[in-house]
């Protein structure tokens, strides 16, 4: 009785400390490069239940490094209070395999007990905007000549003065595009495709983080939002801000994360057919 009381006691220490995975996205979660003041995006009100007021609450976060370094603590606490108590006592070989079993499967369980909840708190709509992925759309992002001019967000001093001939609603789907593009040029370690879309400071930032990075990744874009968020242009310059929400996973450890962040893009006007370049990315 002794034995299996050690037994779930390590199990559980085990657990506790356990790391969290996380996706990798493009740049690491990280930001990158220029940045500007754009206009704030306003977060769609969630539904409160007044029976329960906890319904459409946030839920909290996950423990992160702190969580993993106090359940390590805990677990190391309690593996040094079971030697100095004596609760190995007489146990063989084969019964430290069988602990070294048993931990491995109850670091298992509480991964896919992890998954099964955060699986259950994402609601069905959330993938009402999600749209399988297409074929990978050409450096040029989109536009025509038959789009409205904007001279700014209201009560904001956010410039959004839209560049002669852009089209808003072709820029915004061709950067969705570009996001999954992006993206899985990062998992395949493919940087010379990720040149042909950031300008050369920002591509020597993110080639140095993704050097960090072991082999192929495994981030997977599940669906994306874009948004404009500011819009300026010069007699030869021209720049944009597009603003990405959504949700993304790894595909190997099923781990999932929001997609918050905006991306800042140049053109030079003084060129024919010049293309958008990104020129910094930005975490929120």
């Amino acid at each position: 009785m002794k034995k299996m009381l050690t037994l779930f006691a390590l199990i559980l220490a085990i657990g506790l400390g356990a790391p969290i995975a996380e996706a990798k996205k493009l740049g690491g979660g990280k930001s990158f490069g220029k940045s500007y003041k754009t206009a704030p995006a306003q977060p769609a009100a969630k539904p409160v239940d007044t029976k329960n007021p906890t319904v459409g609450a946030q839920a909290p976060k996950k423990g992160g490094m702190m969580g993993g370094l106090l359940g390590g603590l805990l677990a190391g606490g309690l593996f040094a209070y079971l030697l100095g108590s004596g609760a190995f006592e007489g146990l063989q070989g084969m019964d430290f395999l069988l602990i070294a079993l048993l931990a491995l499967g109850g670091v298992f369980l509480f991964r896919a007990l992890r998954r099964n909840k955060a699986a259950a708190a994402q609601p069905q709509t959330a993938y009402a905007g999600y749209q399988p992925p297409q074929s990978a759309a050409p450096q040029q992002f989109e536009q025509s000549h038959s789009a409205p001019q904007a001279t700014g967000f209201a009560d904001s001093d956010v410039p959004f003065r839209l560049p002669p001939g852009f089209d808003m609603n072709g820029f915004l789907a061709g950067a969705r595009d570009h996001y999954r593009t992006l993206q899985e040029a990062w998992n395949k370690n493919d940087l010379e495709k990720i040149r042909e879309y950031v300008s050369p400071e920002l591509f020597e930032h993110l080639k140095a983080e993704r050097a960090e990075l072991s082999g192929e990744q495994h981030t997977e874009v599940m669906y994306v939002d874009t948004q404009l968020v500011r819009a300026d242009y010069g007699s030869d310059w021209a720049q944009v801000s597009v603003r990405f929400s959504g949700r993304y996973m790894d595909r190997q450890e099923q781990v999932e994360e929001d997609i918050k962040e905006v991306w800042h893009l140049e053109r030079d006007l003084a060129k024919d057919n010049a293309p958008w370049h990104i020129v910094g990315i930005e975490q929120l």
